[in-house]
Parts: C-alpha cells; structure tokens; sequence
C-alpha cells in the first residue's frame, strides 16, 4: 500500500495536479489525494503545500519525492531480476521523456502498444531534459523524448511532432474574447516563463526580441503544468504549445489565441543512441508514437461514452490549429 502511495505522490508532483495524477492512474481525485495525506500522516511530516497556486513541495516533500523515485526505480530492478531468475525475461522499451510531453498523452501511446504487444513491458520516466540526454548516452534508456534537439555526434534524431505556439490567457483576460491577436499586443503584460536553461524558453526570449516585444516576467517554472496554474490564477499571461493545454481549453479553464504573422512551433525529437541496428520492440514502438491517438481503441471508447452521455461538445480546437501538428521521420 505504501509502494502504491508512494507512486500517486510522485505522480502527482511530475504532473503538478491532484486532479491529473488521478486521471492518469484511473482512480478518483479524491484517492490521489487521500494517498498523499496518509503519506503525510504516517511520515507527520507535510509533503506538499496546499496554500500556495501552484501548490509547492515543502523541503521534506522534495527529500522525499527524491527518495520515492529512487526506490521505484529500484523496486522495478529487482523485479526485472525475479523475473530473470525464473526464466520468464520480457522485451522491455525504457523511454524517458521532457515532462511536458505529458502523462495523459503518453499514456494513450503506452496503453495502445502494450495492447498490441502484451508481453513487452514499457517503463516511462519524466525527466529535466539535461537528464533525458543523460539516459540515453549512457544507454539507461531506449528513446528519449525531448524538445528542439539537439544534434550530438553519437546520437540520432527523428521528428516527432511540431506543436504551435499560441498565447495562453485567463478566461478573464482582455484578450481572451479574440481568436487572434498581433504580437505587440503581449508588450508590458505579466508574463510567466520558463526557466532561463530550457532551450525552449530560449527560443521564446529570441522571438519575443525580433518582434521587439518587452513583457514583464512574473514567474518561471521548469514545468509546463505549474505555468498553466499559474495563469489559471490570474497571475499573467504566457505562451506555451497548443497540445498541452487542450485540457483546459477543453474544461474552459484557459483560452488560447493565435499570434498573428508569426509562426512559432516547438519541435518534439525522439532521441536514440545511434548503433548498428535498432531492437525490434523499440522500433515498433516509434511506430506506435507516429500513429495517430484518435485511432486507438482507446480514444474511440472515449468518443462513445461522451456521445451517449449526451455530453456539450467542447470547444474545438481548430480555430487555434494554425500550423501543423506532425509525426514523421
């Protein structure tokens, strides 16, 4: 139970939400959250700090989420070694992946493949984009899924998916009530950031100067879904790329709104070392990652129940699709 616990936690600090942890583990908000606090209670120790938007870990709660991936990590070693030892070794793919590839939408990908191919295992870490780099040079992992990247002599480099970018506001925003919008329209807004040492926000600051654009930085987190939060409280505007925020757009928590004559997409790379043949299993499932999630079994049972709920359809996303979103070699 507590090994249980302790991945609801880790989950819940990589996605930054109760509410996506939960999704993402198929059990209620409330257990995600329930599992949390008897860490909490058994440890008397406070984890995570409610008060704050988005919520923080306190100092004890980063010892131990620290702690909790080692172990996990550990805990699935030893497994792998059982199972060695009694003869029933599996094909396994070890991918590590930019955390705002997304649990959500990694796990389509994962849940179509092993659906496919039940007996080969997948373990999927999110990780600083420095340390996905790391995985792969050092042969812990078979793929690595990282933003703009980079070109290094002993690795490859397939494109997986150009994300647009688009301006990301509070429903409450002035501009939120436009599809469109020129760029000097972000000139002096509160701006929340990514961290100075991701390429991405790299690319962003570079933009933002061609255009002669100057807004004021608020906040800068290293994670897609804090920034989220952050502009979900009021705190300011941000850009950020168009897939990842297809949640909120849907529950209407945030709006997005096209920036005009401009053309700024965020490339999705997957990594590998580069070496004379690729495994089998790894390269079936890069075939899966250039399928389309709207086929999986999956997605379809979602689209059902949605249709004989009777449910609001919600907003479309179109409006906003301004470039292409693609996956190929």
């Amino acid at each position: 139970m507590h090994l249980r616990n302790a991945e609801l936690f880790c989950d819940v600090v990589v996605q930054g939400s109760f509410s996506k942890a939960a999704e993402v583990r198929r059990v209620s908000q409330s257990a995600a959250s329930q599992a949390v606090h008897a860490l909490e209670k058994r440890l008397g120790a406070q984890l995570i700090d409610r008060s704050k938007r988005p919520f923080e870990l306190t100092p004890a709660g980063a010892i131990y989420f620290d702690g909790c991936q080692q172990l996990l990590k550990s805990f699935e070693q030893v497994e792998e070694q059982v199972r060695r030892a009694v003869g029933q070794t599996r094909s396994r793919v070890r991918i590590a992946a930019i955390y705002s590839v997304g649990l959500a939408q990694m796990h389509d990908y994962v849940e179509h493949f092993q659906q496919l191919y039940p007996d080969v295992m997948v373990t999927l870490d999110y990780l600083h984009p420095d340390e996905v780099y790391q995985r792969i040079c050092e042969n812990q992992a078979d793929l690595g899924l990282v933003s703009f990247p980079k070109e290094e002599k002993d690795l490859t480099r397939i494109l997986w998916q150009e994300q647009p970018m688009v301006l990301v506001v509070h429903p409450g925003h002035p501009l939120a009530e436009r599809e469109s919008c020129p760029v000097d329209a972000l000139e002096d807004e509160p701006f929340v950031a990514f961290t100075s040492e991701l390429v991405v926000r790299q690319k962003i600051d570079r933009w933002l100067r061609k255009a002669g654009v100057h807004v004021q930085l608020i906040h800068e987190f290293d994670n897609i879904e804090n920034m989220k939060r952050a502009v979900e409280a009021g705190a300011g505007i941000s850009v950020l790329p168009l897939p990842t925020v297809a949640k909120e757009v849907h529950n209407q928590s945030l709006k997005v709104v096209r920036l005009e004559e401009v053309e700024w997409f965020r490339p999705i790379g997957i990594i590998q070392r580069k070496q004379k043949t690729t495994p089998d299993v790894v390269s079936k499932f890069i075939e899966v990652l250039h399928e389309d999630p709207a086929n999986f079994s999956s997605a379809r049972r979602e689209s059902t129940e949605v249709s004989a709920s009777g449910s609001e359809k919600p907003p479309s996303m179109d409006a906003f699709s301004f470039g292409p979103l693609i996956a190929r070699e």
